[in-house]
């Protein structure tokens, strides 16, 4: 999937998020509670467990990897059940104490967003504070919607499951958004069943990082493609600070430009060739 469809699928997965967290709250019918804050602390987490659950299996669902997306999904939905229990009481002590009105429920959601972009970047081993950023504009933006959601439709229940779809849809898509736009190096398949899809690789860009195994297996590796010509293992992927390395770890060999390497550093444009999968490296310099 392309980076800017990427960022158009983590969008439909957190509105499906909001939605399913109106569906959560509707359900319980929470208004037994007479404490206004802890009402809003309940509400708050189930609607952020189910949006950062959503945008959290995002990532793994689109490369195929379900190991993945099981394990980013709960990184992501108790991020986000913690998110919506500090968010949305917040912003409701801000639009009551503090005079702040809606503004006030609005810096309260953009606390949601910028948890639940630490998620993301906690559960993909991201550069945490590109998800962060993500969230806190998405977060803000989304919660403008939703307050805005409240006046301009004349049904309360119709405003408030408009507002959560865009609240959700805002945060998942300016979290993909600044990771895409600030990505500095990345992986496109350009052949095999994951044609389009780019690895974005700023996470592994600092020396002394974290390596990524590339290969066939969820478990084995965490750059995963169904290839059966591809070992469950094939290569490794480290950086120096400045410049990648892919180190062999197959038999059957890993190619750059066509040429086999056992190990080999990477330069823009550069053609990786394993199994019957092919990628392209790109990289961005400042």
């Amino acid at each position: 999937m392309s980076r800017r469809m990427r960022t158009y699928y983590y969008a439909v997965l957190g509105a499906i998020g909001g939605l399913v967290g109106w569906q959560f709250s509707n359900l319980l019918g929470l208004s037994f509670i007479s404490n206004i804050y802890l009402s809003e602390a309940i509400v708050g987490a189930l609607i952020g467990l189910s949006i950062g659950f959503f945008i959290g299996i995002a990532e793994g669902v689109l490369t195929l990897n379900l190991v993945q997306a099981g394990k980013a999904g709960l990184i992501g939905g108790g991020f986000g059940l913690a998110a919506g229990m500090i968010g949305l009481p917040l912003g409701e002590l801000f639009f009551q104490v503090a005079g702040a009105g809606w503004l006030g429920r609005v810096l309260g959601w953009s606390i949601f967003g910028v948890l639940i972009g630490l998620a993301e970047g906690v559960s993909g081993k991201k550069q945490a504070w590109k998800g962060m950023l993500g969230g806190l504009i998405g977060g803000a933006f989304g919660g403008l919607l939703l307050e805005s959601s409240y006046t301009w439709l004349k049904d309360p229940l119709t405003g408030k499951i408009t507002g959560l779809i865009l609240l959700g849809a805002s945060t998942g898509a300016f979290i993909s958004l600044i990771v895409v736009l600030l990505a500095k190096a990345w992986l496109e398949v350009t052949s095999g069943k994951l044609k389009g899809t780019e690895f974005i690789l700023d996470k592994f860009m600092r020396q002394g990082g974290p390596a990524i195994a590339i290969g066939s297996s969820a478990l084995k590796s965490e750059i995963v493609f169904p290839d059966p010509d591809i070992a469950p293992q094939h290569a490794m992927l480290t950086s120096d600070g400045i410049n990648f390395s892919i180190k062999d770890m197959s038999m059957s060999g890993t190619f750059i430009d066509n040429k086999r390497v056992e190990r080999g550093q990477l330069v823009n444009g550069q053609l990786i060739r394993m199994g019957n999968t092919e990628l392209v490296y790109h990289e961005k310099r400042s």
